[in-house]
């Protein structure tokens, strides 16, 4: 019996390892900002600053590394509406805030609005900022995926989905638009002329994109099993995310700085960091939930590398985390 029980342990061991279920759950660090949970929750590019925004307490920035209450920004818009989506730009010095009908362009270092726009034609489903908070894209129900200049008034309307935009990704300086819908299709075009520049096909819906910041890869993935890492350069695929889930659904996704690696949140807590160029899983954290949550899970809003090399999180649980990153 000795030799069939050794052999279901390690089979066992093997299993559990192959599917990812060892993780990392104790973090080094954390900050717990919003008692209650938050709806939206955005990082900078360093890990340094959060936006945080709860239907309690609204809009508040935060210094994660000083530890320190910035600001109070308040309420989106005169009604409070929930604001459900939070961006950061490159260059950590401005924000956009988006709830389904309206969306605020923040300057941080002001602690201030520069405006606020509404939209008539479709329900905000993403959106995101170039680095001088100037330009915006937006991904709607209606099909359309909409690039602003806010300072010249400049808009281009992107109508090559026929279903609805999910997902976008702007590059920092504004000039590339990475969009993602339900027709199963992400597209890669230029914001000044609205021309495809590539275009990535799935075979399910189109659910989360991003863009390096150094415009080397964009990452796609769909509500089925397929993600994918693009190499920008050639318009080939650099690697296929490689997991024994029966699906990838992700809820946040950002590369690293340098490229080497993606790093995705999912709606059940986890956080994986792959290396873009095999796309293999590097490793594996599990966000902290609410006590009281049921399930006890949380939605990872965002994530990303710090100069320390530890990942940085932000769940719907209203709790940032950091956990060390081992190469």
């Amino acid at each position: 019996m000795k030799p069939i029980i050794s052999h279901l342990i390690l089979y066992t061991f093997v299993i559990m390892t192959l599917t990812g279920c060892f993780f990392t759950s104790n973090s080094v660090e954390e900050w717990d900002l919003e008692p209650n949970g938050s709806t939206a929750f955005g990082l900078s590019r360093d890990g340094r600053f959060a936006l945080i925004y709860s239907k309690e307490h609204q809009l508040i920035l935060w210094d994660l590394t000083e530890r320190k209450r910035l600001a109070d920004l308040g309420a989106q818009d005169p009604d409070a509406n929930t604001v459900i989506n939070i961006r950061i730009s490159d260059n950590d010095r401005y924000a956009v805030t988006a709830t389904q009908a309206d969306f605020a362009v923040w300057d941080l270092g002001m602690a201030q609005a520069k405006g606020l726009w509404s939209v008539s034609d479709g329900l905000i489903r993403d959106i995101d900022i170039s680095s001088d908070g100037q330009q915006i894209l937006l991904g709607l129900s209606n099909g359309k995926a909409i690039y602003v200049d806010l300072v010249s008034g400049r808009r281009i309307e992107f109508l090559a989905h026929n279903e609805k935009v999910n997902t976008v990704a702007l590059s920092p300086n504004g000039r590339y638009a990475l969009t993602g819908g339900n027709d199963y299709i992400a597209y890669l075009w230029d914001t000044q002329t609205a021309q495809i520049i590539l275009t990535f096909k799935h075979e399910h819906r189109v659910n989360r994109v991003a863009l390096q910041r150094d415009g080397e890869y964009a990452f796609t993935s769909d509500d089925g099993k397929d993600a994918f890492i693009w190499n920008l350069k050639t318009g080939k695929k650099e690697a296929t995310l490689s997991s024994f889930s029966r699906q990838l659904i992700f809820s946040s996704a950002r590369f690293s700085d340098d490229g080497r690696y993606l790093i995705t949140g999912t709606p059940s807590s986890r956080i994986d960091i792959w290396n873009t160029h095999t796309g293999k899983r590097q490793d594996s954290f599990e966000t902290k939930p609410r006590k009281d949550a049921r399930p006890p899970r949380a939605v990872v809003y965002d994530a990303t590398l710090d100069k320390q090399q530890r990942i940085i999180s932000a769940s719907s649980a209203g709790i940032a985390q950091a956990w060390k990153f081992e190469e």
